[in-house]
């Protein structure tokens, strides 16, 4: 009868998927504490680890597993020697461990923990168990996720045993959640500036950006479904929409209105805000119509109805939003290759940010905005009208998810010129009049980063801007300041640049 040794925290599909079907198979449980008695109380055989090795739990159930018997039991071989150590200490081989941790960074991302509380969740005696048996992964099966019991399960059905392959694979799974497990303890101890990364790997993608090239998506958190939402429609997202819906997203939901947010290559085609999100969308569309088709969708508002009936022809490939009504879900099932990614929230990521480099990577913090504090400064004679304002500072978020060097033409609440990602800001402000075409009479301006010189303004005017919003800092920033008095134009300077490479 082969012995399996279950200790675990996460005790979801612990019964029905894998302590019943070994039991099914004349498996022998043993199992400590909370795990024993959640099988028992299932109404099947398990031993005790206590009973087994002959030593009680102490110290409220911190120490249970750390005892010759157990891992004697799973670090030995099948030699004479080892047989006859095991015997002298009346102990057993055991060919499965099942095994997971106490949940450490489940508890640190709560906002009211306490030093205390964190470190009376680092697991020690788990950790130990993990690593006995992945060393010994020739004789014994781990265990460490519960998604594996099935597979598992299988095997031994269909075999009797586990395939040397499988348990490597396994071995190899236990290693890396010990690694990360450990990592998030150290990043918590030592504090934020000595903060290590923890990714999970959460799904391999059909390619990268290109077809030749291989891609996987990782996660900053345990279990976790892409961007941290869940893919309720459509085949799954590639890197390239995920790409996108990511520059969507943070878009949106920097506003507070319910606002729409169409990206597409990376780049936004139009963001606008409303009463509604129906409000919204023919604003955000209307920004770049052309663009927006094969582009993705974001909102900061559950997507209702109204919305979704607007979407008509458009041709979408993802819509990101952080809840569907039953009637958008409906509306929005007849595009059957539409990807629908339902997120858990509407707020910002504060989460840093990562890219790589040529043999390292580059960390930085996310770009929330101004600091809290900011004060703007007119510059200029004019002082901007009480709607410029308003529509200044709409233009101000938008311009900060442009590309650099990012102008972003507003009216109202609803981009209807958007330039960026081009070495010169003089390109970028003809990009965006294009893009508006006669609409721009009246319309105010956002540029993430100061004027070297006056042409932008002076290019401003030409197109009917009368209001301007920009960083400042420039050393010509008074040739700036006097091109504007000349049209009239009114200029604010912020104090921050927002630059997005």
């Amino acid at each position: 009868m082969p012995t399996a040794l279950i200790s675990v925290s996460n005790k979801t599909g612990l019964v029905e998927k894998l302590a019943k079907p070994l039991h099914e198979m004349g498996w022998k449980l043993l199992a400590s504490g909370g795990t024993a008695k959640n099988i028992r109380d299932a109404g099947l055989p398990v031993e005790d680890v206590a009973a087994y090795t002959g030593s009680p739990e102490i110290l409220n159930g911190r120490v249970k597993t750390l005892h010759p018997a157990v891992h004697g039991g799973l670090l030995a071989q099948d030699t004479s020697q080892d047989n006859f150590d095991l015997k002298r200490i009346n102990a057993e081989m055991i060919a499965l461990a099942v095994v997971n941790l106490y949940p450490f960074q489940e508890t640190i991302a709560q906002p009211d923990v306490t030093l205390e509380g964190a470190i009376e969740h680092i697991d020690i005696g788990g950790v130990a168990l993990i690593r006995a048996a992945a060393k010994n992964f020739q004789r014994v099966t781990l265990i460490c996720d519960p998604n594996d019991y099935e597979v598992v399960v299988a095997a031994l059905k269909a075999n009797g045993k586990t395939s040397l392959e499988l348990r490597r694979q396994l071995a190899a799974k236990g290693f890396t959640h010990t690694m990360r497990y450990d990592a998030a303890i150290s990043s918590y101890l030592a504090g934020e500036e000595n903060k290590h990364l923890t990714l999970y790997p959460i799904q391999t993608l059909r390619y990268g950006e290109n077809p030749h090239q291989k891609a996987i998506i990782y996660s900053t958190t345990l279990h976790s479904g892409p961007m941290g939402g869940q893919l309720l429609q459509g085949k799954p997202l590639s890197y390239n929409n995920l790409l996108d819906l990511d520059a969507a997203w943070r878009a949106a939901v920097s506003y507070q209105r319910p606002t729409v947010c169409i990206v597409k290559h990376l780049s936004p085609c139009g963001i606008a805000s409303g009463d509604s999100l129906s409000d919204a969308y023919p604003l955000a569309l209307a920004s770049d119509p052309v663009s927006a088709f094969g582009g993705v969708i974001a909102t900061n508002q559950e997507f209702d109805a109204g919305i979704a009936s607007q979407i008509g022809k458009l041709f979408v490939e993802c819509i990101a939003a952080p809840g569907f009504t039953s009637e958008a879900l409906e509306i929005l099932g007849k595009k059957k290759n539409l990807r629908l990614l339902e997120m858990p929230n509407n707020q910002p990521n504060s989460t840093p940010e990562l890219r790589s480099i040529t043999q390292g990577y580059l960390q930085q913090d996310t770009d929330l905005g101004d600091p809290e504090g900011t004060e703007w400064t007119v510059v200029t004679q004019r002082q901007p009208t009480e709607e410029e304002i308003k529509a200044l500072e709409f233009a101000w978020v938008a311009c900060q998810h442009v590309k650099s060097n990012a102008i972003v033409f507003v009216k109202g609440a609803a981009t209807i010129g958007i330039g960026g990602g081009q070495p010169n800001r003089i390109d970028c402000v003809g990009i965006a009049a294009q893009r508006a075409g006669e609409n721009t009479l009246g319309a105010v301006m956002a540029s993430d980063a100061f004027f070297p010189f006056p042409d932008v303004v002076e290019a401003a005017a030409q197109h009917g801007i009368t209001a301007i919003v920009q960083p400042g800092g420039s050393v010509k920033d008074q040739d700036s300041i006097d091109a504007a008095n000349k049209h009239g134009i009114a200029m604010i300077f912020t104090g921050y640049r927002h630059f997005r490479h």
